[in-house]
């Protein structure tokens, strides 16, 4: 069959329809969000064609660690952080579409299949992860996305973070580019995912990926969707196009915060509108059955969860919580599943054999995710005990569905490597060393960071009450299955000992 992900950056599980069921936003998760509904028609539309995973958690943060994830259906913070695809990975599209560099015909003879990736995100071009476009058939970059490097005639703007701000290139790039809500880059991504479906709905097991990077910021939706949520639209007197990642009381008043929730609640809305011209191009060219939908996210963000705004990532001295770590995942199936929800524990890792498995590709060896058919065929189907999450370098996360704990590193952080050759140019990262495939790594995390933290998740969905103290016995349950864990996917020793839980 044809597979298409779509992945949007930095979207929260409590603003998708499908998990929300219309309740204000206050009573699906935390009481932090705003009492606001926030529609999503296009994501319940898949959903009523597909199936809703209640327990999808996210594995490597942020952004690209996630991406690599997807690519090698691996957990990517075991062994390092962010940074392009390793020269032996056997990333998703080569999989999907072989060698580079050769004639489709002469590939799909061999049993490979076309695939296209479509997207406005900067990070998979940008220095220190850019050649995530490379095994595809074919490509589209939408330009001018956050911190791309596009437009530079003079022009008279404006950028509410100031003109040394690196948004000072999409703002750039905005005021020369975009003249209605049509112009927005989630319009432009999904247009042109439309027009690629409609060029190519007769090609046999396709996979179109989709890499939209909004809702993730700057954040700065058509004014009409804002004043919606705040009506005074942009007549505020100052607003970051990129919330602080910290504690939101250091930066702004509860007016302030409210104004965040209100764009971000918006570009949900903009995005979901757009995405409903993908969702066209399969109606109109009848190819729900014959071609599976899977839409999830990389991370979600803090909105004032937590006493925060920003997305967790090393050094903001804080967890992967459940606002980041628990994110949507929709799969539309054309056979199995439809109109269903699903409880099992499900992780992007897992996207690797799906899509292999759909294309009808062989997967590789030596991969941590699970294919999720047998899931979408059988509710009883059960993959995994435990989903484990986190940032290189920082706090491991895992979670049974029912507790999480997040394990923070002890003092010191040591012993620490980074697995591989390529890397972000971290200057904490000792050379290469061919001997061993690692680097050595100083890294400490933010000094102020917040201790190990357990959470009962059937009554506190939002993990708001540290119970480590209070339950040592379900704290070191949880720290025995998280070495356990650790072992059983082939993580590096020193993950154990850096995390203090070699006596579990």
């Amino acid at each position: 069959m044809n597979c298409i992900v779509v992945l949007l950056d930095t979207l929260r599980r409590d603003h998708c329809g499908p998990y929300h069921r219309g309740r204000p936003l206050s009573e699906v998760q935390s009481q932090a969000q705003p009492d606001w509904v926030v529609p999503t028609p296009n994501v319940d539309r898949l959903a009523e064609r597909g199936t809703t995973f209640d327990n999808a958690y996210n594995g490597s943060t942020p952004c690209m660690p996630a991406r690599r994830d997807i690519y090698t259906g691996r957990y990517d913070f075991l062994e390092r952080g962010w940074a392009p695809l390793e020269p032996d990975d056997d990333d998703l599209p080569r999989q999907v579409s072989g060698p580079p560099n050769r004639s489709i015909h002469e590939l799909t003879s061999e049993g490979y299949r076309v695939s296209e990736l479509i997207t406005d995100h900067y990070h998979l071009w940008e220095p220190g992860s850019s050649n995530y476009h490379h095994g595809y058939t074919g490509h589209e970059f939408i330009r001018g996305q956050e911190s791309d490097a596009w437009k530079t005639a003079p022009v008279e703007f404006t950028t509410p973070d100031g003109k040394d701000s690196k948004f000072e290139r999409h703002f750039r790039n905005v005021a020369l580019t975009r003249d209605a809500e049509a112009d927005h880059f989630a319009a432009r991504v999904f247009r042109r995912a439309a027009d690629w479906i409609d060029a190519n709905a007769e090609r046999e097991d396709f996979y179109l990926h989709v890499d939209c990077f909004d809702p993730h910021e700057p954040w700065d939706p058509p004014e009409a969707l804002l004043r919606e949520y705040d009506d005074r639209g942009y007549d505020v007197e100052e607003w970051d196009s990129l919330p602080a990642y910290d504690e939101w009381e250091n930066h702004y008043d509860e007016g302030d915060l409210r104004h965040i929730q209100a764009r971000y609640a918006a570009m949900v809305r903009l995005v979901d509108r757009w995405f409903g011209r993908l969702l066209d191009a399969l109606d109109r060219n009848d190819l729900w059955e014959d071609t599976m939908v899977v839409l999830t996210t990389d991370h979600g963000t803090f909105n004032g969860d937590h006493g925060r705004t920003g997305k967790f990532h090393a050094g903001t001295a804080t967890h992967n919580h459940d606002a980041c770590a628990h994110v949507p995942l929709i799969v539309s199936h054309p056979e199995f599943g439809h109109g269903e929800r699903r409880d099992q524990l499900v992780q992007l890792v897992d996207l690797y054999p799906t899509v292999l498995n759909a294309v009808d590709r062989p997967c590789p060896d030596g991969i941590h995710g699970h294919d999720l058919e047998p899931v979408l065929r059988d509710p009883r189907t059960r993959l995994r005990d435990y989903a484990v999450s986190g940032t290189w370098g920082a706090s491991v996360s895992i979670t049974d569905g029912d507790w999480v704990l997040h394990q923070a590193p002890t003092e010191g952080n040591r012993p620490l490597y980074w697995y591989g050759i390529t890397g972000e140019g971290r200057p904490e990262l000792g050379p290469y060393d061919a001997e061993t495939g690692r680097r050595t790594a100083d890294y400490h995390p933010d000094p102020n960071s917040v201790p190990t933290w357990l959470a009962d998740k059937r009554t506190d969905p939002n993990e708001s009450e540290n119970l480590a103290d209070a339950r040592p016995g379900k704290l070191a349950e949880m720290q025995e299955a998280l070495a356990v864990t650790l072992r059983e996917l082939g993580a590096p020793e020193e993950q154990i000992d850096r995390l203090g839980i070699r006596d579990r």
